[in-house]
């Protein structure tokens, strides 16, 4: 019998993806004490035959009346959009803005914010809704510079700013021209909008076809896996249908064929040219065009979220404008801590996680936002150096450790882990005991062994530059390090991901400090090795 494909698990059978600080997690919106409050609200909403209080999701104009009274209600902001425009899901968007957050605040990239204390973000095509500068600043304090390119867009974006005076000083909208140019920030005038041009340096723009020129380059590798799943929490059902509300790309599309590798770009400027010179910024985000036809955008017919052809659209789809984003970001690289964007298709997101391992950036991170119908993705990048883990108290007294090895090719086997396990630590002249049955290798160091590898650890952090943050057990005092233990055992997850576990074995003889800082060095060593590996090919 031949083998079946595994059913991929409908998103609401999947442990549900809302963020835990969103507003919504634990209170999904009550339709009914929102239409008793919002006359406007209640006349969209109706009995299921379950005798939940339910809005027609093909329906515009309940679907932006429903955005409008939650960010009125939950978030104190005025907001409106025209016919026609792309009315955004509140919890799906809150989701987004709370990643970023995160990602702030980890410890995964050295540095502080760009700009101080204060968090200043990038949004990249606003829209007429302006709805993440709008949540960033009311949820967070953070400023944004949003861009657009329609004069609609921009106004409508305006005059949603304006409309929130508690806000207003945060948000600056910059227009973009089709040739790139950017304006500086609209500025409301006598006779309405008033656009000033901006003259901006051109070396910048210059150097955009040398990063083009990396990334033709590149060849592409699909097999990537650096799924960061960073939310945790439980779906309800009323919160599925609120963001439920937006056209679904085709997921069913896993594997890369050469009819999707069209990733020539030919819109408008994304980031070179409208971020001015010397400015800084903490992130970008971008919710980017993910379709290649209005056809294809329109092809759920269960939903009604508008949306303009410029919102909707490019060539080349989301893989072309999230490709020139990589490009923009080779060229501008640390002016940004971190890179960001919304993706729609996860055969895409293996196609551009592969595209930013080949210009070299020090950092890949994503995420998967996975509500009601509607699956997307989020992708993040940087070029700042990652930051070298510490070795803190409740790490150094733990028997047990393990890490996951994640982005391996898939021609490399757990086997291959295993023989470089026991190969790092024959370098050191330690005792190994492989046993490839069972996947483990026994390794016994003795204490003059230990306090070699210990010594090579803090050398390291000394030519890094930081070995002021390294704590390690001391090689010259009289808690040196005895003979010491332990076994390593590796693990295949799925295909381009392992666990690697360590456990001490003599828990009597050496210091746990120890054990600790020589397995952080044995995660170093293999996530550096077979990084290398999957580069080369």
């Amino acid at each position: 019998m031949p083998n079946k494909k595994r059913k991929r698990n409908p998103p609401h059978a999947t442990a549900a993806t809302i963020h835990p600080r969103n507003k919504y997690a634990n209170n999904p919106p009550d339709f009914s004490l929102l239409a008793s409050l919002y006359p406007a609200f209640a006349h969209y909403v109706f009995q299921s035959r379950d005798g939940r209080p339910k809005i027609d999701w093909t329906d515009f104009g309940a679907t932006r009346e429903l955005t409008r009274v939650l960010l009125h209600h939950d978030h104190g902001l005025n907001w409106w959009i025209p016919d026609g425009q792309l009315c955004p899901t509140v919890p799906n968007r809150s989701n987004y803005i709370h990643w970023i957050e995160d990602l702030l605040a980890s410890n995964v990239i050295f540095g502080s914010s760009a700009t101080g204390d204060k968090v200043r973000g990038f949004d990249i095509g606003t829209g007429a809704n302006c709805i993440y500068p709008l949540l960033g600043a009311s949820l967070l304090g953070w400023s944004f510079v949003a861009t657009d390119v329609t004069d609609v867009a921009l106004e409508c974006a305006h005059k949603n700013v304006s409309s929130n005076p508690h806000i207003s000083a945060l948000i600056e909208i910059r227009k973009v021209d089709n040739l790139g140019i950017a304006c500086d920030d609209i500025r409301t005038g006598s006779n309405g909008i008033v656009l000033e041009e901006n003259s901006q340096s051109n070396q910048i723009l210059s150097d955009a076809s040398e990063a083009a020129n990396i990334m033709n380059s590149s060849v592409a590798s699909p097999e990537s896996n650096w799924e960061d799943r960073m939310f945790n929490g439980e779906s309800k059902a009323d919160l599925d249908q609120v963001v439920d509300g937006e056209a679904e790309p085709n997921l069913s599309t896993e594997t890369i064929s050469d009819s999707d590798l069209n990733t020539n770009y030919s819109g408008p400027q994304i980031l070179l040219g409208i971020v001015k010179e010397g400015e800084r910024f903490d992130f970008c985000m971008c919710n980017p065009p993910f379709f290649e036809s209005m056809e294809e955008a329109g092809q759920n017919p269960k939903t009604s979220c508008g949306g303009t052809p410029e919102e909707m659209v490019c060539p080349g789809g989301e893989r072309a404008f999230i490709s020139r984003l990589i490009e923009d970001s080779v060229v501008l690289r640390e002016s940004f801590r971190w890179y960001t964007s919304m993706v729609g298709k996860k055969s895409s997101l293996k196609f551009l996680i592969s595209k930013l391992r080949e210009v070299g950036v020090t950092v890949v991170k994503t995420t998967e936002f996975v509500q009601g119908q509607t699956c997307r993705w989020g992708l993040a990048w940087s070029f700042l150096p990652p930051a070298r883990k510490l070795l803190t108290n409740h790490l150094a007294e733990k028997t047990n450790l393990s890490f996951m090895l994640e982005g391996v090719r898939r021609q490399a086997s757990a086997f291959d882990v295993l023989q470089s396990v026991e190969s790092f630590f024959c370098g050191f002249s330690a005792s190994c005991k492989s046993n490839p049955s069972s996947f483990t290798v026994d390794v016994h160091m003795s204490a003059g062994q230990c306090e070699v590898i210990l010594m090579n650890e803090a050398n390291n952090f000394r030519e890094a530059g930081d070995y002021q943050e390294l704590q390690v057990p001391s090689v010259s005092s009289e808690s040196s390090p005895s003979d010491l233990g332990f076994r390593v055992s590796v693990f295949q997850q799925i295909p381009g991901t392992l666990l690697v576990k360590g456990s001490v074995q003599q828990k009597q003889c050496s210091p746990l400090r120890t054990f600790s800082s020589i397995f952080l060095q044995l995660e170093d060593f293999l996530k550096e090795r077979y990084h290398r590996e999957k580069t080369r090919t």
